[in-house]
């Protein structure tokens, strides 16, 4: 299955049109995104709650890590460089926290508020290796930018 962004992006703009509240628009999001491929085995949003530390908002699929400091994983490097991280195979990626053994790929993209504030990390993990590609980091990065950032 791919994902018809396009559809998705004016789903979740008509599902959260109005909305301010950051848990609500992360809960739309991550419940949309998910549902939107089978690849996504674990969509949901890590906070920023504290200095250099993140913790778990909502989300879609089993249980998560409580909380992620920046310097360590995938997530953690998302927050710390402010950079998208494409990760084919969580296994070589140093300092990878498994909160999923099942885990074998992962996408994980900073979240920037109106006034280009960290607010947190939206984290995709797949159950297939080298699951995503700059298409879905491009286009979620789009939704992200378009729900957040307005």
């Amino acid at each position: 299955m791919s994902v018809d962004y396009s559809y998705l992006a004016k789903t979740i703009a008509s599902l959260t049109a109005g909305e301010t509240d950051q848990v609500a628009l992360m809960a739309t999001v991550a419940c949309e995104v998910h549902f939107s491929d089978d690849r996504f085995d674990w969509t949901g949003f890590y906070r920023v709650t504290d200095p250099d530390l993140l913790k778990i908002g909502p989300y879609q699929g089993g249980h998560g890590c409580l909380q992620i400091p920046f310097s360590r994983g995938v997530c953690g490097a998302a927050a710390r460089t402010g950079e998208v991280q494409l990760v084919a195979d969580v296994e070589s990626f140093e300092g990878h926290i498994a909160c999923a053994s099942s885990t074998r790929s992962e996408l994980v993209l900073p979240v920037f508020d109106n006034s280009g504030g960290l607010i947190g990390v939206f984290d995709i993990d797949s159950n297939q290796p080298d699951a995503f590609t700059q298409k879905d980091a491009t286009a979620l990065g789009q939704i992200l930018s378009d729900v957040f950032a307005s």
